[in-house]
């Protein structure tokens, strides 16, 4: 069964074909490890853990890139403005180079809780300096630079396609400058090299072939990609809050030194919102992964959440739905938990699975699909094989689930017997009243295809 992606370069669902037969080559934008990461920020790379986990269930061997931004990523896009490590240095009185150990540690702590596969590599842009001036010092020979009086610049001007990916209508952006863009000749232009201020020394600087400075954002991902990956790789992932300036500007580089658009498929992940507004941390109050714990969620039900929206629709968070996401996965976990092992997946579940998460990873689909597996009458042991081959791409673990320890007393396990037993000769009033005088004795009875199930009433 063919695999279709949405590709925004091309704005349609295509067919994904491989640059090499059988192997990928996949990239994603990691973070800025001058905070913690926000639960959006999160949302996005459970998208590519599950994109990653689809190729692999479609037989791909994955050469999966994830980089980590310790240097140059400014806090506007416009050039201007602080390096977000060195402002994130000034606000914790901890050396740049620390907070992004403590910062990077942090974000593993949430990759890990999120059962997100670990990449191939994570490649820090502060151990690429070399590659990062090669890189330039090549596009300053294909006559892409200039220099102004605090950095080295690309000239976008020379792209008549520049900023195709994000549909930019350059003109337009021109003639709206509302701000001084100082010595840049046009307002798309970016940064390739920084010059540190002759005022101030920074915590992290190099010296280069231009002067002593740090390398812009952007330079970054198109020399580490090339590094692992080759200038032209299968899929290049992302919020979609990089498409109009990050990934424009990484094409416009590659385009310019290689002659490719760097990735055969751009892939973005949506928003998350609350109060249908973005969640930034300009705001400086936003979710951690370590607030829904906080409030008593396991990290996996976040990642549900996201599962039961489609990658590429904005996703509304709120308290409520992570109660339902949270309930959701618990009766997923305790239904595969009181299935018996020894079955061999159906083949017939499994086509009709592919069928949904190969239409662009439409995980509500396949999520909906799961449940009809649950709900259906046939054989325990066949389904749990089933979600097992099913939960290796949506990443629940459901395997490694135990449930709470607790004791059922012996009254409680006859009245349970003595109700099902009333459920098989159809006495539906003496089957109720069993159930009520379980629940006055502190325990719930859920029905299921392997039997009834007896946990305590929490509620």
């Amino acid at each position: 069964m063919e695999l279709h992606l949405y590709d925004s370069w091309e704005r349609r669902v295509r067919r994904f074909d491989s640059i090499q037969p059988g192997r990928v080559g996949m990239y994603c934008c990691g973070p800025t490890v001058y905070d913690y990461a926000h639960i959006g920020n999160l949302r996005t790379y459970i998208f590519e853990d599950l994109l990653r986990r689809t190729l692999e269930f479609n037989g791909y061997q994955v050469q999966h890139v994830v980089n980590i931004t310790d240097v140059g990523h400014l806090v506007s896009d416009g050039d201007d403005g602080e390096d977000k490590m060195e402002k994130g240095s000034r606000r914790s009185g901890k050396s740049a180079w620390d907070i992004a150990q403590y910062y990077s540690a942090a974000f593993m702590a949430d990759f890990r809780a999120l059962n997100l596969l670990q990449p191939a590599v994570w490649c820090r842009a502060t151990e690429y300096l070399p590659e990062q001036i090669g890189f330039i010092e090549e596009l300053e020979r294909k006559g892409y630079t200039y220099r102004t009086a605090d950095g080295i610049y690309f000239d976008t001007s020379k792209q008549d396609d520049y900023g195709y990916m994000a549909r930019l209508d350059r003109d337009a952006l021109q003639a709206g400058v509302r701000v001084a863009i100082g010595e840049k000749r046009s307002i798309t232009d970016f940064a390739l090299w920084k010059f540190s201020p002759l005022e101030t020394r920074r915590q992290m600087e190099w010296d280069s072939p231009w002067g002593r400075g740090f390398p812009g954002w952007h330079i970054e991902c198109s020399a580490m990609s090339a590094a692992h990956l080759g200038s032209l790789f299968d899929i290049h992932c992302g919020g979609e809050d990089h498409i109009a300036v990050h990934h424009s500007n990484e094409i416009a580089q590659t385009q310019a030194c290689h002659g490719t658009r760097l990735a055969n498929y751009w892939m973005h992940g949506y928003f998350l919102q609350i109060d249908s507004k973005k969640i930034s941390k300009s705001d400086g109050d936003f979710l951690r992964l370590q607030s829904l714990s906080e409030q008593g969620f396991d990290a996996l039900a976040y990642r549900y959440l996201c599962l039961a929206a489609h990658y590429r629709s904005q996703l509304e968070f709120s308290w409520e739905g992570l109660q339902a996401a949270a309930t959701g996965l618990q009766r997923l976990r305790e239904t595969y938990h009181r299935w018996p092992d020894g079955g061999v997946a159906d083949e017939g579940w499994l086509q009709g699975f592919r069928a949904a998460i190969n239409n662009d990873l439409n995980s509500a689909r396949a999520l909906a699909l799961v449940w009809e597996l649950v709900r259906s009458d046939g054989d325990a042991a066949v389904g749990k094989a089933t979600l097992r081959a099913i939960d290796a791409v949506l990443g629940l673990d459901l395997d490694n689930w135990r449930p709470d320890s607790y004791q059922v007393p012996e009254t409680v396990l006859a009245l349970a017997h003595q109700r099902q037993a009333a459920r098989e000769q159809k006495q539906w009033q003496e089957a109720d009243r069993l159930r009520l005088e379980i629940r006055r004795q502190g325990f719930l009875v859920e029905d299921g295809a392997a039997g009834p199930l007896l946990k305590p009433d929490r509620g």
